[in-house]
């Protein structure tokens, strides 16, 4: 009631019976109290007594609170009661008291109501209210006390707990509690009777639905049937305890006295007014007939006169026969009401039709499993068994049928769980010996007694259960299964619910056979002989498991236990009968049973049984008696049992259990001559095998003997002993046969071998052969590996063999046979050589075989694909071969086996296989580079992960891998003749070239452990104390264990520099760098110290080998060096610029390297000429070094020096004048490199690498001077290479540091000087574009191969002569300088440099132009051309990144002038054609494109870059939009956009050049007036032809998915490449320009190209706001649209909004008819038109979002206007604001003008009924012949295009 449909009526809480109410009786019988049944302990407490509290008015308050109760709406209700509550906590009890009596009456009602909140919130409510009033509850008690105990047994339990709080609450005392029951037992069998009158319709006096009548009825009825029969219960018990005696017992009240007597007397008005209460046992509802039970049963124990023999006919059949009763609920109270009224009535069976009401309902109840009350049920069937009238029922009959209707309830649903088959199994066995041991109660004779307990047995026993136990489940739990597949685990609950099933009914059977006498077990156990030997001769297999599974129950229930009948009665005559059949039978399962009965009995005992039972007379010989003595047993092991299991073959079926069973009888006693007798019958050469002399052994026997071994082994962990006494001289020679046949033999051979040797594990140590013979087996294993190895393919691996002892196999004998033998018993035994660790060399040999095998494997990985068939065939072979050994390698190294051996071994090991490693990376040729050094890095890694124990083995390993030999190391070497491992320079040191590949290929493995073992290891020789730690974190506690430092590796990795897959400069470098940087290595100092020195001591040794003037004035930088041939200068020169650029090194060290040199500069007088090539280059690092730290100076000293060089160098004549001396070019060179000198960006400042004093400026200048010469001199310009080079780098370095003390003369030599080196390049580059002019130009004419044409411009660009182009550089670099020089230099205020000034730049444009013209050239041929062109470039960077610094910062009328000359060269591509070359070069240079695209984009080119020049003169005219067309260069990245372009990655070069390419449009379109008519064409044109997917590109980059999580896209944190991009659009749709994204757009990345998408959109909406609004309209994902709506909203609408309304309020529509206001906050703009007596006002609203979202246009107000024509103009507004790819202003102003010409007579066009045309602003001209209607071109093109007519749309003629 109040509970969901379908639930139970009775909770766990709820009392339902007498065992109940017999808790609630106190423990004590001091006082007669009411324990237990409202607590769990006793509480003693006593009231306060009060004085009478006066009666008082109801609070009014409180009264609207009751009032409220009695609404229908439960949910009224419980707000009264919860208000209700508050208030009765807060007043006073003489408040209270006056309320009880209205209480009382509200309290009956709600106790019945639905709601089972209510209910429960009624009784928190009394509990509240008894607390508050204490002792003023008494004169209420009677009125209160019945519904209050009906109340605790409501079917909620929540309800019924509550109602039990608030009594104890009022009566805390047990006793109290009981007193208050005793003084109101009249009051409560009052209203228990009237709840027992009602009915659904008197329920309730309101409308309630039938379902919840019916639901409250069946509440109120099993409730107050509850609180009658728990009444009764409490009352009689206090008779009980009355009668009882105790001497603890007290005189009983008389007011108990009293209730009793009326409790009887009710009880007995209620059993006859009910009619027993039999109506209510044929209720519909469970709880009802659940709580009827418990009254009757209430009523046999405590009224049981009420029982007479009137009602006895009635009630018995209803009592007896309730095995009817369905329901699991009302059982238990049911078997207590049948067990109490057949023990207190037992006449009462003859008072009905037993058979029909009793047994029959009762078979059916058992049928069915007790209706899934196996728990209540089945326990009281024993019970049951004991009241059954003997006289009443056929005795042999009904147990029959009771078993069997039993045993069919098995089936039930109840009984799939564990707890249902226990109890089930438990009452069966039960009832069963009950059955028999009472067989005599029902009946006479002793015959008929054995014939109802045979009956009993052979029906029940054999053809029941023991025939449902064969046929049941095996008993082995299926889940312990770990190799059952994932189906088979699905069902795993099911199948253990079947083997619980089978374990219990074995377990039951064996439990009755142990009940049993001895005559009857026998009879058991003869029924069982003969079905097992019926079973044995069928031959069925699943029954002989189960029989099994028997055998080991009984093991576990009954031998274990002591008994002794299942050998003596049942399982001993059962082998003895069957044993004949089973050795005359392949049956492995019979088998089997006899190996579980010697296990369970015993070898001995078992034997005994078989010889001396009955009938086996073949066991009765002479020498035996009755007693099996020792002598007995062996003769009948070695005559029966040997014979019979080991004559059989590997392939019967019986052979395993028939081993099994031998091993099984070997008994502890008598083990060493049992075993000897095993093997000398298994070896003995009379049954097939050997004897003591080898000889062939048969497969099959040998297969045997396996076998036999294996079970041994398994045999021999479990039993006690020593080892030795398995061991046996025949079972040596076996094995050594075995290993040493050629062919081997196969599986069965290793199987024995292994089996034979042990070391399966690592563990297993156990070897049944002696030492010397296993030691044997493994010599030729090793001899049969080798031989392998020899059979390889490398030379290298064959070769590595060769170190290893081996012997000679014959050629015939096929080696993968062979080997693929030794593997499968090393597989097996390998761990059996850890006994050989100190006294034989066969461990490290067979494991370095093991190794070179997997080796092999590993480089036939690459050789897969041979082509030859024998070749693939053999290589597959070797392939597998060397798979399986890998794995085995493996599964050894889990186990940790190589690190736990002697040191010494694991030395000649390692070093065995070290070596092999080197002499294959140096050697072998056979595999690519990077496979072979991926191949040893892993072979490396394997053996530090084998074989070293700890990091100091691992270091000595490192130091053997990289020790010195003839081959390596080339450069340096490791000083063995010091302890602190320095690196010296190796004077007899090789060519690299000799060995180049091995060196590189040594060096590139070195390169690949560092990546794999860490830089500290293999370079400092150091390890962390504690594992490494994340990336990104510092770790300074690393700290060096062992002194292995390796500064002699770095020097050599430094001078080897390059290498397969890496390079010094690019991966060693900066590892080196950044581990010294760390502080976490305390020897870093010391070893880079070394390093530096050792470098430095090699370049002074070999010098410097070519022309030492490639190095620049500038700061040397690390791409330079890849110019130095000689290793150890260009190795110390990287280290220095790195160690310096990173401040790893500082000042001192720079200090101290430039004392180096300068003391080895001299030796005695003579100069040191090495020192003298190589000091320029380190002076120019050095340089660096020495101004590391800002506001320091040189020291003194290396001024002083410095200043000595200079006044050394000023002692040769002057350049001019070159006579090849000796030494000048190296001393002008040095001199130069101490004046570094750079620009920062270009030409924009100048830098000098250092400060110098007045005394070397002076110098500095004065060597310049002396360089002059007079152009009407004798003297001539001296033109040889190197004076001209020394001459441009000495003038730079001039003009950096002496340009202020620079007169005329100066400044004139030195712009001519540069206008000539320029000019030489300009003319060299001019020839190159022309040749290829000609090329290209003449295969358009001629017939000529495009190969040719390739040859062709390959060789033009590669007879380049790079001189002038460096001369060049150095000339635009000083000129840069030149430019950049403060204000107030002499040169600056000279205006007569002017002319050369342009010249020069001129000059440096005309090298721009040349190269970008002949890439267009050569492109518009072919791609491959274009490629050639542009790849020359790559080789002069610097000289290019100069001359786009310089074009950058021309002025425009140099770049106009540039463009005109270029246009009258006269060659066949253009300067445009040129610029656009570069810009969008296959081979790009960033400064060349950034120079290119300011070209481009600059106001007098911008038109001619965009427009084709056919139409170019035509958009200021009034051409149709046809004649519209972009250049080719960017149409086709504008018009065709592929889309395949989406796929490529973001930074890629061609998605830069579509962006450039829009860049350049939408530059282009924002210069041009927002009114002209070539803006307007041009924008029809985009909005036509244009490609909107470059909208979806540009959101690839701007990454808005991360602002998913974010709840708004406008939130001020953005995530990093959002904000970068919004920040963008927005600068770009403020400027109007892109210029600031694009000038720090190279080198490119990724989150620059963010950058430039996010102004490209910008500017896009800001230009051509309807062509994004047209593609934002087509996406059709709302994910995307709405992120983008949300970024455009936040962070580009604002300024467009703004920057619309400030345009529109700015202009000027000069009209007295025609006004405009503007509405900033609202982002509304009012358009007024007034003409004559007619006026219209509309509202034009930007959306949030604008332009994404349209533009809303409104009619506020419109006079002496037709509806329709108010709606055409409004119309007409609509599309105007909407359709312009512009400002608002400009399409307002057209909307005017359309009004305009209308007011002026001009006809509308009758197709968009506007005289404007929207889109391109033309009038109508087109006019039909026939009606004279005009028409706007554009929209008669669309007609016709779309009604596939050519008719005029109005009158339908011809047009």
């Amino acid at each position: 009631m109040g509970r969901p449909k379908g639930e139970g009526g009775r909770s766990k809480a709820r009392p339902s019976s007498s065992s109940l109410a017999a808790s609630l009786l106190p423990t004590s019988t001091a006082t007669v109290g009411f324990g237990g049944y409202l607590g769990s302990s006793r509480v003693d407490s006593s009231l306060t007594s009060e004085d009478a509290i006066p009666c008082l008015d109801i609070d009014s308050e409180v009264e609207q609170h009751l009032k409220r109760l009695a609404r229908k709406d439960p949910t009224t209700k419980l707000k009264a009661l919860t208000a209700l509550s508050t208030l009765l906590k807060e007043k006073p009890g003489k408040d209270v008291v006056p309320i009880i009596p209205q209480w009382a009456f509200e309290y009956k009602k709600l106790l019945l109501d639905y709601n089972r909140e209510v209910r429960r919130a009624t009784n928190d409510t009394m509990t509240h209210l008894v607390i508050t009033v204490g002792r003023g509850l008494a004169p209420f008690l009677k009125s209160l006390m019945g519904p209050w105990w009906f109340s605790q047994f409501d079917s909620a339990s929540e309800v019924s707990q509550a109602a039990k709080r608030s009594l104890q609450a009022a009566f805390p005392a047990q006793e109290k509690r009981l007193d208050a029951l005793v003084l109101c037992t009249t009051e409560i069998f009052i209203y228990l009777e009237e709840n027992l009158k009602l009915t659904p319709q008197s329920l309730s006096d309101k409308a309630v639905a039938l379902d919840e009548l019916g639901e409250m009825h069946q509440q109120v009825i099993s409730s107050s049937l509850l609180a009658l029969a728990t009444l009764l219960d409490i009352l009689g018990c206090m008779q009980a305890e009355k009668d009882d005696g105790s001497k603890n017992a007290t005189s009983e009240p008389k007011q108990a006295v009293k209730a009793r007597m009326a409790a009887i007397s009710f009880a007995e008005k209620l059993f006859s007014a009910h009619k027993y209460f039999l109506d209510f046992l044929k209720s519909q509802s469970p709880t009802i007939r659940s709580s009827t039970y418990s009254v009757l049963r209430s009523y046999m124990k405590n009224v049981p006169h009420v029982f007479n023999e009137g009602h006895m006919r009635t009630i018995a059949p209803a009592i007896l026969g309730a095995f009817h009763e369905k329901d699991p609920a009302c059982h238990s109270s049911m078997w207590d009401a049948i067990l109490l009224f057949s023990k207190t009535f037992p006449d009462s069976w003859s008072s009905t039709n037993i058979q029909k009401t009793v047994l029959n309902r009762l078979w059916n109840f058992l049928r069915n499993g007790c209706f899934g009350s196996h728990v209540v049920s089945y326990p009281a069937l024993i019970l049951f068994l004991d009241f059954v009238p003997p006289n009443i029922v056929d005795g042999e009959k009904f147990f029959l049928l009771l078993f069997q209707n039993l045993w069919e309830g098995r089936r039930n649903p109840c009984h799939d769980s564990n707890a249902g088959v226990f109890h089930f199994f438990k009452a069966f066995q039960e009832c069963f010996l009950w059955a028999l041991y009472n067989a005599s109660r029902f009946c006479n004779e002793a015959e008929v007694i054995y014939h109802f307990r045979v009956t009993l047995i052979d029906d029940i026993l054999i053809k029941l259960l023991w025939q449902d136990y064969l046929l049941s489940t095996s008993m082995r739990d299926p889940s312990e299964d770990s190799t059952q597949s994932p189906q088979l685990r699905t069902t795993e609950t099911a199948l253990s619910v079947k083997h619980h099933y089978s374990h219990n009914l074995g377990k039951c059977i064996i439990k009755i056979l142990s009940g049993m006498e001895n005559d009857l077990l026998s009879v058991s156990c003869l029924a069982f002989q003969d079905k097992y030997v019926e079973i044995v001769k069928q031959g069925d297999l699943e029954k002989l498991e189960r029989v099994v599974d028997f055998f080991l129950l009984l093991e576990q229930h009954a031998v274990q236990q002591g008994e002794t009948w299942p050998l003596a009665h049942f399982v001993g005559p059962m082998l003895s009968k069957s044993f004949p059949l089973i050795r005359s039978l392949d049956s492995p399962d019979s088998v089997r049973l006899l190996s579980v009965a010697v296990s369970i009995f015993g070898p001995r005992m078992i034997v005994r049984e078989l010889a001396f039972n009955e009938g086996n007379s073949y066991f009765h010989n002479d020498g035996m008696d009755g007693d099996l003595d020792a002598e007995n047993f062996l003769k009948v092991f070695k005559d029966i049992f040997i014979p019979w299991c080991l004559q059989g073959n590997i392939d019967n079926s019986s052979t395993d259990a028939q081993l099994d069973l031998i091993l099984a009888l070997l008994d502890t006693e008598s083990f060493v001559e049992q075993w000897d007798m095993v093997i000398t019958y298994a070896t003995n050469l009379s049954h097939g095998l050997v004897g003591p002399e080898p000889c062939p052994l048969s497969f099959k026997k040998i297969a045997v003997l396996a076998r036999l071994m294996e079970k041994a082994r398994a045999k021999m962990r479990n039993m006690q002993g020593e080892v030795s006494q398995w061991h046996h001289k025949l079972l040596d020679s076996t094995a050594l046969y075995v290993a040493r046949s050629l062919p081997p033999f196969a599986i069965s051979g290793a199987r024995f071998l292994r089996a034979v040797l042990g070391g399966s594990t690592y563990d297993d140590q156990i070897s049944l052969l002696s030492r010397d013979v296993t030691a044997l087996i493994f010599e030729e294993i090793l001899k049969k590996l080798l031989a392998f190895l020899i059979d390889s393919s490398f030379t290298l691996v064959r070769d590595a063999a060769s170190h290893l002892k081996a012997g000679s196999l014959h050629s015939s004998v096929d080696m993968l046979q062979v080997s693929q033998f030794d593997l499968e018993v090393l597989e097996g035994s390998f761990f059996c050589l850890k006994t050989f660790l100190d006294e034989s060399k066969l461990l490290p040999s067979i494991s370095a075989a093991m190794f070179l095998i997997t080796w092999e494997f590993g480089m036939l990985k690459t050789l897969k694909g041979a082509k030859d068939a024998n070749s693939v065939e053999k290589l597959m072979a070797r392939w597998d071969f060397g798979e399986s050994v890998n794995a085995l390698l493996c599964r050894i190294n889990n186990n940790q086996f190589w690190k736990t051996l002697s040191i010494c071994t694991r030395h000649n090991l390692t070093n065995f296989l070290i070596r092999s490693i080197r002499s294959i990376i140096f050697k072998e040729d056979a595999l690519s580079t990077d496979k072979i050094v991926s191949l040893c890095c892993i072979w490396v890694l394997e053996v530090f992960e084998f074989l070293c124990q700890d990091e100091c083995e691992k270091q000595s390993l490192l130091d053997q891998l990289l020790g010195n030999d003839e081959s390596w190391p080339v450069w340096v070497m490791q000083d063995t003749n010091t302890s602190e491992r320095l690196a010296i320079v190796k004077i007899d040191n090789v060519t690299a070239d000799m060995n180049a590949s091995g060196i590189h290929k040594f060096v590139a493995l070195i390169d690949k452990l560092i990546s794999k073992l860490g830089f500290h290891r293999v370079i400092y020789g150091c390890v962390p104390d504690k594992p490494p730690m994340h990336e990104g974190q510092a770790d300074d506690t690393i700290t060096p264990q062992y002194n292995f430092s390796r500064a002699w590796l770095a020097a050599e990795i430094l001078c080897t520099w390059k290498w397969q897959g890496g390079s010094a400069l690019a991966s060693f470098l900066p590892l080196l760098s950044a581990n010294a940087n760390r502080q976490s290595y305390p020897p870093k100092t010391g070893l880079l110290d070394n390093i530096v020195n050792v470098l430095l001591d090699g370049a002074l040794i070999h010098g410097l080998s070519g022309d030492p003037s490639f190095f620049d004035v500038w700061p040397a930088s690390h791409d330079q060096m890849e110019a130095i041939k000689e290793p150890f200068l260009r190795a110390f020169l990287s280290l220095l610029l790195t160690l310096f650029n990173d401040r790893v090194l500082g000042k001192d060290k720079a200090l101290v390297v430039f004392d180096l040199l300068e003391n080895n500069l001299f030796v005695g007088e003579a100069i040191n000429r090495n020192c003298l090539r190589i000091l320029p280059l380190v002076m120019n690092v050095l340089v660096q070094g020495l101004q590391l730290e800002q506001n320091q100076h040189m020291s003194d000293t290396i001024t002083d020096t410095i200043t000595e060089w200079l006044q050394r160098t000023l002692l040769f004549p002057p350049l001019i004048e070159w006579q090849t001396e000796q030494d000048v070019e190296e001393w002008y060179e040095l001199v130069i490199s101490c004046f570094p000198v750079s620009a920062v960006g270009g030409s924009e400042a100048l830098k000098l690498a250092r400060d110098i004093n007045a005394h070397e400026r002076e110098l500095l200048l004065d060597l310049f001077r002396k360089q002059r010469y007079k152009d009407g001199g004798s003297n001539a310009p001296n033109k040889l290479p190197v004076v001209q080079n020394l001459l441009s780098k000495l003038s730079i370095v001039t003009i950096g540091y002496c340009s202020k003390e620079f007169d005329e003369e100066d400044w004139e030599f030195v712009l001519s000087q540069l206008r000539l080196w320029i000019q030489s390049a300009v003319v060299m580059m001019e020839e190159v574009a022309e040749t290829v002019n000609e090329v290209i130009t003449n295969a358009s004419t001629s017939v000529c191969s495009e190969s040719n044409i390739t040859n062709k411009l390959e060789h033009t660009v590669s007879i380049l002569d790079p001189f002038p182009i460096n001369l060049a550089r150095n000339a635009i670099f000083a000129f840069s300088l030149v430019v950049g020089l403060d204000a107030d230099f002499a040169y600056s205020k000279e205006k007569r440099w002017e002319s050369i000034n342009n010249r020069i730049v001129e000059g440096i444009l005309r090298l721009f132009f040349s190269t970008g013209i002949a890439e267009a050239i050569a492109s518009s041929y072919n791609q491959e051309g274009s490629i050639i062109i542009a790849s020359s470039r790559l080789h002069h960077p610097h000289f290019w990144e100069l001359v786009a610094s310089v074009v950058v910062k021309s002025s425009v009328d140099a770049k106009d002038k540039a463009m005109r000359s270029i246009e009258l060269w006269g060659l066949s591509k253009r300067a445009v054609s040129s610029l656009y070359a570069i810009l969008f070069s296959s081979k790009p240079l960033s400064s060349l494109q950034f120079a290119a695209y300011i070209i481009l984009s600059s106001e007098s080119v911008s038109p001619m870059a965009i427009l084709r020049e056919c139409n170019e003169s035509n958009l200021d005219g009034d051409s149709s939009e046809e004649n519209v067309s972009l250049r080719e260069e960017i149409s086709f990245m504008v018009e065709r956009f592929c889309s395949y372009i989406l796929e490529m990655d973001l930074a890629s070069q061609y998605r830069l050049q579509v962006f450039l390419a829009w860049s350049l449009l939408l530059s282009h379109l924002f210069s041009l007036p927002s009114s002209s008519s070539s803006r307007e064409r041009l924008v029809q044109y985009i909005q036509e032809r244009a490609d909107s997917a470059i909208l979806d590109c540009l959101f690839q980059h701007i990454p808005l998915e991360l602002c998913v999580k974010k709840r708004d896209v406008q939130q001020l944190q953005l995530p990093s490449g959002v904000s970068e991009a919004a920040m963008a659009a927005k600068r770009a749709i403020t400027t109007g320009s892109l210029f600031f994204c694009l000038e720090k757009l190279w080198p490119l990345e990724q989150e620059k190209m963010v950058v430039i998408a996010g102004a490209l959109y910008g500017l896009m909406l800001r230009v051509l706001p309807a062509y994004v609004q047209g593609w934002f309209s087509r996406l059709r994902d709302r994910s995307i649209s709405s992120m983008i709506e949300s970024f455009t909203r936040a962070w580009c609408s604002p300024a467009l909004i703004a920057d619309e309304l400030s345009q529109i309020k700015k202009t000027n529509f000069s009209d007295e008819n025609f006004s405009v206001s503007v509405s900033k906050s609202a982002n509304e703009v009012v358009a007024t038109y007034t003409k004559d007596e007619i006026g219209m006002d509309l509202v034009i609203r930007l959306p949030a979002s604008y332009p994404l979202r349209p533009v809303d246009v409104d009619c506020m107000r419109s006079l002496g206007i037709s509806e329709v024509k108010q709606r055409k103009w409004l119309m007409s507004m609509i599309s105007f604001v909407r359709n312009q790819n512009g400002a608002l202003a400009e399409a307002i102003r057209i909307w005017k003008s359309n009004f305009d010409k209308e007011f002026e007579g001009v006809e509308e066009c009758p197709i968009c009924y506007s005289v404007i045309h929207t889109a391109n602003h033309s009038l109508p001209r087109l006019a039909c012949k026939t009606c004279r209607h005009k028409f706007h071109s554009a929209c008669l093109y669309k007609w016709f295009s779309t009604s596939h007519k050519s008719t005029c749309p109005l009158c339908q003629s011809p047009f």
